[in-house]
């Protein structure tokens, strides 16, 4: 056990830290820990910084965590709270996910202050969001509707909502309810209407490679059945990384030892959509995922990422 203070590394969003003190919190109660014995260190990554552009432009999965993995590479902090969703497939040299928490809920929300689900929303309706792949579902679903692209934490994007930028949104039920705002949920999506992105709803705790004390300490919080979704999940999404422009989704369920798989790629337009279903046991959760995604990449043909970048 260590005897110094535990630093923890995050951003500084509310969702972050949220996700930072149920970290705190866990490890307290796995070893007994007073408060005292951590230390929050919020570090803001290029993704807090740049607001002003898609993420996509400037460089997608990375600029929310580079900046944390620096941190702990140089032993500024001990552990890093990371959402899954958000690191990239391959860690820098040096870290490996110490623990994968519990997963909450997948779904997508849908978010209005005058409507109940997608379907009521009226012709022409403007609907916001960042993310590449709901922007995609969303114009399959309902090619009618204006999507713009809607930045921000939790708080800023409901505000906008307010302000009337948009008509609807969608954010996470698993952020929503984490921060004790799932009454402003207008409708939980079913996976099989919206499949949520790889590793949504998960939190990942990294840590440096060899650091047996920090591996010790964050070792009771792992979540076997988490770990091996999200696993099945990352190495879907590894296999066809080549663009960060390309709509991916993926989820994995596991029952009775059993994994079920589902992917998904869009184009941007949302017009053309390639999904696959995997099932198997647990112990190829890698294999399911890298399977389904090269299927999909034979299906999709050369120039499908290229026409989707």
């Amino acid at each position: 056990m260590q005897a110094n203070v535990i630093r923890i590394g995050t951003r500084g969003s509310p969702l972050a830290l949220a996700q930072a003190y149920e970290v705190r919190e866990r490890l307290m109660r796995a070893h007994g820990l007073p408060e005292a014995s951590f230390e929050i260190v919020v570090i803001k990554t290029a993704g807090d910084r740049i607001l002003d552009r898609p993420l996509a432009e400037v460089g997608g999965k990375g600029l929310f965590t580079k900046e944390i993995e620096d941190a702990l590479l140089t032993h500024e902090v001990d552990l890093a709270v990371h959402s899954m969703k958000d690191m990239q497939t391959e860690l820098p040299e040096g870290l490996v996910i110490g623990a994968t928490l519990p997963r909450e809920d997948v779904r997508d929300a849908f978010i209005s202050l005058d409507y109940r689900s997608l379907a009521d929303l009226p012709h022409g309706a403007v609907v916001g969001t960042s993310s590449l792949r709901r922007q995609a579902q969303v114009r399959r679903l309902r090619p009618d509707l204006e999507v713009v692209g809607f930045r921000g934490n939790v708080q800023t994007r409901l505000k906008k909502l307010r302000d009337g930028v948009a008509t609807a949104t969608f954010l996470a039920c698993a952020g929503l309810n984490r921060l004790g705002l799932s009454d402003q949920i207008a409708r939980a999506i079913p996976t099989s209407e919206m499949l949520p992105a790889v590793a949504q709803a998960a939190i990942g705790i990294e840590i440096r490679e060899g650091d047996t004390a920090t591996a010790a300490l964050v070792a009771p919080l792992d979540h076997a059945e988490t770990a091996v979704c999200v696993a099945a999940e990352r190495a879907f999404l590894r296999k066809l990384e080549g663009s960060c422009r390309t709509p991916i989704a993926g989820l994995a369920t596991l029952e009775s030892g059993r994994l079920q798989f589902r992917g998904e790629i869009l184009t941007p337009d949302g017009r053309v959509s390639h999904a696959t279903e995997r099932s198997g046991p647990a112990s190829d959760a890698g294999l399911l995922g890298t399977s389904a995604a090269e299927e999909l990449l034979g299906r999709a043909g050369p120039g499908f990422f290229t026409t989707a970048g």
